[in-house]
């Protein structure tokens, strides 16, 4: 009977001694969670996925933002780029204006760009995200650069069709 009680309990305890990895923790653990991992693993903070994917990149994208926010405060590195992008480029895509805007104020740089040369701002446009537009302008986001395809930001927004867009990039 013992021996029952003691494999029921080692069993029940096993998810306490399971890690999961700092990648599976970005996309949707806590800070709580977070830093007990990069106790044991103090450099996994600039580990990155095959895909160049950081722990902050995912965060970001998975709008995660207690472990995004924890991440910028303590990143050396708010500009890592994946084939993706930047962080600021993967909140952009997502909308998450209030972590686009703190990436910002922690220096993000705001004219990162993917493979294909889109900028934040370039998404921002494409998906109609006026308040995420007015913030990247508003931290100098340049609305002159290009795409590999030679499009501007002013352009995407004249596709788009969003005046108000349009005239916040004239």
């Amino acid at each position: 009977m013992k021996k029952i009680i003691f494999v029921l309990i080692f069993i029940q305890s096993l998810p306490c001694f399971s890690q999961r990895d700092i990648f599976s923790i970005a996309r949707d653990g806590n800070v709580k969670e977070l830093i007990a991992y990069l106790e044991l693993h103090p450099n996994a903070g600039n580990e990155v996925t095959k895909e160049g994917f950081s722990p902050l990149v995912l965060a970001c994208y998975r709008g995660n933002k207690e472990v995004a926010q924890f991440l910028i405060e303590n990143s050396k590195d708010l500009n890592s780029k994946s084939t993706m992008g930047t962080p600021l480029m993967a909140v952009a895509v997502k909308g998450y204006t209030d972590l686009a805007q703190l990436l910002l104020k922690n220096g993000a740089n705001p004219d990162g760009t993917d493979e294909k040369g889109t900028t934040a701002l370039m998404y921002a446009v494409q998906f109609r995200n006026i308040e995420l537009v007015k913030v990247l302008l508003e931290h100098n986001a340049n609305k002159t650069l290009q795409d590999k395809n030679g499009k501007t930001a002013f352009e995407f927004a004249v596709f788009s069709g969003n005046d108000e867009i349009i005239n916040l990039l004239k």
